[in-house]
């Protein structure tokens, strides 16, 4: 029973080669970030959801998943407010958003 529910939990769908959702929207540029909206659709609606990436020299880019609870009807509509927040975000955090999450960090310790 647990393996269920963690498999439905953690995509199980996606390591069989599945489709778990549509197609990743066009990334957005903001300040240096690409912003992708790849939202995840429950019941008929789609959840805001997607990726932050910052492009590195070096190489490969950084990269933060970024999922919120936001649930809405129309697959335009989920990429703007996925645009919108991680824009936010993004102000807010900044490339701090790519470190040691100090939640989790707080936690282990005790």
């Amino acid at each position: 029973m647990l393996k269920k529910l963690f498999s439905g939990l953690f995509g199980s769908a996606e390591r069989a080669g599945q489709s778990t959702g549509p197609a990743p929207a066009e990334p957005v540029e903001y300040r240096g970030y690409r912003i992708i909206s790849r939202p995840v659709v429950e019941d008929g609606r789609f959840r805001v959801s997607g990726v932050i990436q910052l492009p590195r020299e070096e190489g490969e880019a950084l990269e933060h998943g970024f999922e919120r609870s936001d649930v809405l009807p129309d697959r335009e509509a989920c990429d703007a407010m996925m645009v919108s927040k991680a824009q936010r975000f993004i102000d807010e955090t900044g490339e701090a958003m790519f470190g040691p999450d100090s939640r989790r960090d707080a936690t282990d310790d005790q």
